[in-house]
């Protein structure tokens, strides 16, 4: 776990705000501001605080179209009591403020939306409402929800083996997998998520999906279908859950293949242009133009947060029935606790894994899309809240934010539960 004094080996969100460091700014910005993907600088913090803003500006991408139609209106019903919201961290004796707490995780954006409504918007450094960041993992809960629609209009069989979609993988580990197994990431493969170990499978995925030219001595492979074939088995199927990224780009290949549609096609046509959002989305793509399932989702905060009061109201959004109910229902159900207590997420005892969401089974009900350096969706049914929040924490992992999001997430439904009696 993340410790507070890992996280005060970088700058504070203060001194780190890229609109204060002023990357990219000027034509051309000078040298020393100028951020490249090629070279890496893009991501090193605390200059990826203003690349997660502007993702499209340094790699290939492919749209998520919103459509035609005109956006849904978001109303707004804005509260003046949140800020001073206060809850103890879980890894601190001293109470803090929900306003606090929000440079501490290096919010980017932040929305709260009780019973359909914003009740609390927020925006630091240089994302603004018009303005789209990487949903990072996140991505992986829009590509499972969109498998999980599909197994309810039977177009895929959650039983079936994977090969049996995707014949190329039967030399792989996924091969003999079902895709239920990969819905709910109780895959035996051997992958790597660790961040900080330079040698972490995820780096060589993040290699082989690299959309510039490979180096002249490179031998490995060179997009993401090419690296999910090399995957190899680690471990049984369906003994444990193991969170790896490679199962969200197996998945996403499965629907491609299952659809005929890229699951950017089919994003923009089964949700995002039924949800009338106010923006097009995009995805960051490999070279040969797959999009990357497992992280490559950037859309604007407002939208993020309308998909998660269409999952908090049973799939209904903009008038449309977007989603089955039985696909919400069955996401709240949760997965198997046993099989994700053998994960070892100290801090999120008895929840649970279920078509890409984390479910905490909490009294509330709650459950959460999560990705890396702090990007969230929470909703809360009991309290009929949804928060929909975009970060630049300098450490990858949840666990270095989740002590004081979590309980503060938790603090602001209690308290519009109380202030807001039904």
């Amino acid at each position: 776990m993340a410790s507070a004094t890992q996280t005060a080996q970088f700058p504070d969100a203060r001194s780190s705000d890229p609109a204060v460091m002023g990357w990219m700014v000027g034509s051309p910005p000078p040298p020393e501001h100028i951020l490249r993907f090629e070279d890496g600088s893009y991501f090193r913090f605390p200059a990826m605080r203003w690349s997660v803003s502007n993702f499209r500006q340094l790699m290939p991408t492919v749209n998520i179209s919103r459509g035609l139609n005109g956006s849904a209106p978001l109303l707004q019903a804005l509260r003046d009591d949140i800020d001073a919201v206060s809850f103890v961290p879980l890894d601190s004796e001293t109470p803090m403020t929900w306003a606090d707490s929000l440079p501490a995780n290096y919010t980017d954006g932040i929305i709260i939306l009780h019973r359909g409504k914003v009740v609390y918007e927020r925006y630091f450094g240089v994302l603004k409402p018009e303005g789209q960041h990487g949903a990072m993992s996140v991505t992986k809960t829009f590509i499972g929800t969109l498998a999980a629609l599909l197994v309810a209009e039977g177009t895929l069989d959650p039983e079936r083996k994977v090969a049996s979609y995707v014949p190329e993988l039967s030399v792989s580990a996924f091969g003999d997998a079902s895709v239920r197994q990969l819905m709910d990431m109780t895959t035996g493969i051997r992958f790597s998520e660790d961040y900080a170990d330079p040698n972490a499978d995820v780096w060589a995925h993040a290699a082989a999906g690299n959309p510039l030219p490979k180096p002249a001595d490179y031998r490995g492979p060179r997009t993401y279908y090419e690296f999910l074939t090399t995957v190899q088995s680690e471990g049984g199927h369906g003994e444990a859950f193991h969170y790896r990224t490679a199962n969200t780009d197996a998945l996403g290949w499965v629907l491609a293949r299952a659809t005929n549609r890229s699951v950017a096609q089919l994003l923009s046509e089964r949700i995002w242009q039924r949800l009338g959002t106010d923006q097009d989305a995009y995805m960051s793509v490999d070279s040969i133009g797959t999009p990357f399932a497992g992280g490559g989702l950037n859309t604007g905060l407002r939208d993020l947060a309308r998909f998660g009061e269409m999952i908090r109201s049973d799939g209904t959004y903009n008038g449309l029935q977007i989603l089955p109910p039985e696909v919400i229902a069955d996401i709240r159900m949760g997965g198997n606790t046993e099989h994700f207590a053998r994960a070892g997420y100290t801090l999120l005892p008895g929840w649970s894994y279920r078509n890409m969401w984390w479910v905490t089974h909490n009294a509330h009900g709650a459950f959460m899309a999560r990705g890396v350096h702090g990007q969230a969706l929470y909703i809360d049914p009991t309290a009929e809240m949804v928060i929909a929040r975009f970060a630049s924490h300098p450490i990858a992992g949840n666990a270095a934010n989740d002590p004081t999001s979590l309980p503060a997430y938790a603090a602001v439904a209690r308290h519009l539960m109380a202030q807001s009696p039904p």
